[in-house]
């Protein structure tokens, strides 16, 4: 059943890897921070950045994956002299996934001294932030993914990540192209992601000349999808794109197995998570097929470098949104550094001008925010993405 959409929530080398003391406040309720030190960006004392991020919530994985890739960051950069001398500080605020508690943490943020963002993790998030931001001539790196970010225009606005459009049309090519399928189906959310999602996996179809057989949307909180996935089973597709973050992906998977579908699930990068395979359960979810900038902590030196020392500081392996967290703090530190810890209009250009082989690939940021434009392709083997080569 379609329903009515609208905007809903949602090369480092090891030696620089090297573990060091971290400046980071405390999480407050949500909502709230616990803010330590002062400065901003007045020419002394600490440099202030917030973090925002769920840390409540059904999404709060990807909060406090996210909050640990950025800690991990500014670790390293406060160990070496942080900028110019003066340490930075980060304050966490849980938006509890929700755009209206994302809105009013912006206020806060705007008249609090910071001089960046990182976050959200969730695109509803980020837009409903950029406003308020761009106001208070603040930069944003957030990880949302939504082609809804770039159409913003905002000089303000940076994505540490590629966009769907990119996701998807690697997915499709793949999907179609490589492996001749053209029995799809689709199901995605109507929140940002999601919209984004659908649109820009039916436009690649599209090209290719393919109607999907179904083609279902659901509320970004729904948590029962029978009625929509007993439709898609009649229809027996060969493929079931699922466009939705990782615990509704999770669950729409193992609702779909549940009854008896057989296809093959693909998307995007939620799909390559985790968090996806152990909300629908691995045995599920074999041989799904994700599109995503960081498939594996086993890419290259520099990923195994980074998974080693996140290990070491946090206990389990990086997945994406460490990962990509990571990289747009490494970005915000090289910036302010070439620009003497520059703020507002200033520093936004100091980011956009910076040039950086990351995590998840090569960065340079175009005119609205996007650095990223190539994805991988893996395939889950016993509840592990594996890299198609």
């Amino acid at each position: 059943m379609i329903r009515a959409r609208k905007l809903s929530r949602y090369g480092a080398s090891a030696a620089l890897l090297a573990l060091a003391g971290l400046s980071a406040s405390a999480c407050g309720a949500p909502g709230s921070s616990s803010s330590s030190g002062s400065g901003g960006g007045s020419g002394s004392g600490p440099i202030k950045i917030a973090v925002v991020d769920a840390q409540s919530g059904q999404d709060s994985s990807l909060g406090h994956w996210e909050y640990d890739g950025v800690k991990l960051a500014v670790r390293q950069a406060n160990a070496h002299g942080g900028i110019g001398g003066r340490k930075i500080v980060l304050t966490l605020f849980d938006d509890q996934g929700d755009p209206t508690v994302t809105t009013d943490i912006a206020h806060k943020i705007a008249s609090g001294g910071y001089v960046a963002v990182f976050g959200a993790a969730e695109s509803a998030d980020s837009i409903a932030m950029a406003p308020v931001l761009r106001r208070a001539k603040i930069p944003a790196i957030t990880s949302g993914q939504s082609p809804q970010l770039a159409a913003l225009h905002d000089p303000y606005e940076f994505l540490n990540t590629p966009t769907s459009v990119t996701y998807d049309s690697t997915l499709a090519n793949y999907l179609v192209k490589t492996k001749g399928y053209r029995s799809i189906a689709m199901i995605t959310n109507n929140d940002a992601y999601g919209m984004g999602e659908h649109d820009a996996f039916q436009a690649d179809l599209t090209g290719f000349g393919i109607k999907p057989l179904a083609d279902e949307v659901v509320t970004a909180d729904a948590t029962d999808f029978s009625a929509d996935l007993t439709t898609i089973r009649q229809h027996h597709p060969q493929v079931l794109f699922i466009g939705a973050e990782e615990v509704e992906s999770g669950l729409i998977a193992k609702q779909a197995r549940a009854l008896g579908i057989k296809a093959i699930f693909a998307g995007g990068a939620p799909m390559g998570t985790p968090l996806f395979v152990s909300t629908a359960g691995a045995s599920n979810v074999e041989g799904s097929i994700a599109s995503s900038a960081y498939l594996s902590n086993d890419l290259n030196a520099q990923t195994r470098a980074f998974a080693a020392v996140y290990r070491a500081a946090y206990g389990q392996p990086p997945e994406l949104h460490g990962a990509k967290a990571y990289d747009g703090a490494q970005i915000v530190i090289r910036a302010l550094r070439n620009s003497d810890a520059a703020t507002g209009l200033k520093l936004a250009n100091a980011i956009r001008a910076v040039r950086y082989h990351g995590l998840v690939g090569d960065f340079v940021f175009n005119a609205d925010g996007v650095g990223l434009f190539k994805t991988r392709i893996g395939v889950i083997k016993n509840g592990q993405v594996v890299l198609v080569q």
